[in-house]
């Protein structure tokens, strides 16, 4: 399968409520959407980001541009099914520029295993279930609101896992938002907190024994990604508490550094920060190999690159921590023509060949951003 074209397009698609963390609060979501196409066939993968460069290094605009100059010259004219060469020329094309890099290398493994008739879980040697355990984020910064979100999840059986945003504001006030939510949902639903690295290692020594006493399970990238040490001396002096890295650890060879110092007791995965299929499963093996947990994050990815998540996630044997692959549920409207099956506190593996899903061509049509819904922004 001799690739003869790659299209990046930029997507933007508002979400049903604002979504605030300690960089940035979300109400509109950015996507790249990437086609690949060989000998009449086509496969899809996505990147997104959240804030674009205030979360990471790369932007939409970056990524695209990344792909249409640097990525898919290197793949124009290579065989697609030699994905382990694809995954290898794409990482030595561009230094960095994962999210660029796993957008193509998702649409390539869904090009690929359409062409078999295969799912990608299988094309990466077969799922290992069938559902995951779906994790709901309660960001809207009002503990009222998040209150009743939680309660409408539970009560529709949607989730039973929240992860509540926080660093945005005074530290004792989100502590204090944190233990009136984990009050409210004791014993019907665990609780996590995300800090997305906007605490320093005085203010975490000191608030995360109260998050610890009010039942909350986890807290994910307390410390700025840089500070590994800081990470580690968190986890060997919180007990009660699971330390989770995120931000800082994109690698293996992140991963290697967090497990050797046991900076970490969990690694949340994703497969736009890692670059590609290969690398996710490279953190996955470390972690497993030192009795890390595992957790699937997410960038709230529309229901294309959702898909492509899941198809991975599902091969592991556990993921002990569930994952968060709510970003469709998020947004106003998805662009996939069928929506992925989200119910009984899980999402479901689709049926059918590559990722199982297949993009909406009006609702890609009116979300890109030179098409019909910028427009109408701007009318």
């Amino acid at each position: 399968m001799i690739i003869d074209r790659i299209e990046a397009i930029l997507v933007d698609v508002p979400t049903k409520r604002p979504h605030k963390l300690a960089f940035a609060t979300v109400a509109e979501q950015n996507y790249v959407i990437v086609r690949v196409f060989a000998d009449g066939a086509v496969g899809v993968g996505e990147a997104a980001t959240i804030g674009g460069p205030r979360w990471g290094e790369e932007s939409t605009e970056g990524i695209k541009a990344t792909i249409d100059g640097y990525i898919a010259p290197v793949l124009v004219g290579q065989d697609a099914r030699n994905l382990n060469a694809i995954e290898t020329r794409v990482a030595q094309a561009v230094r960095g520029n994962a999210f660029a890099r796993a957008a193509v290398v998702m649409a390539v493994h869904d090009l690929v295993a359409r062409a078999n008739g295969v799912s990608v879980a299988e094309l990466l040697g077969g799922a290992q279930t069938r559902s995951l355990e779906l994790i709901w984020t309660l960001a809207s910064g009002d503990t009222d609101r998040d209150i009743a979100e939680g309660e409408e999840m539970l009560e529709t059986r949607r989730h039973r896992h929240f992860k509540i945003k926080i660093g945005f504001g005074d530290a004792e006030r989100d502590t204090a938002h944190v233990v009136k939510l984990a009050q409210a949902f004791a014993g019907r639903a665990s609780i996590r907190v995300d800090l997305n690295q906007a605490w320093d290692e005085p203010t975490a020594r000191r608030l995360l024994p109260k998050l610890a006493g009010a039942g909350v399970a986890l807290v994910e990238q307390p410390l700025p990604r840089w500070n590994v040490e800081g990470m580690a001396r968190l986890s060997a002096t919180t007990p009660g508490i699971v330390i989770m890295a995120d931000e800082g650890v994109a690698s293996c060879h992140d991963a290697l550094a967090h497990a050797r110092l046991r900076a970490a007791d969990a690694f949340a995965l994703k497969v736009t920060k890692s670059g590609g299929y290969a690398e996710t499963r490279r953190v996955a093996a470390i972690a497993d190999a030192a009795g890390i947990g595992l957790y699937g994050g997410c960038m709230l990815e529309t229901g294309v690159g959702t898909a492509g998540y899941l198809q991975l996630f599902a091969t592991f044997s556990h993921l002990g921590w569930a994952c968060e692959l709510f970003g469709p549920r998020l947004l106003q409207h998805d662009i996939i023509a069928t929506p992925l099956a989200m119910h009984d506190f899980a999402i479901h593996l689709p049926d059918g060949p590559g990722t199982g899903v297949a993009i909406d061509p009006d609702k890609l049509s009116f979300y890109r951003r030179d098409g019909g819904h910028q427009s109408r922004k701007a009318g």
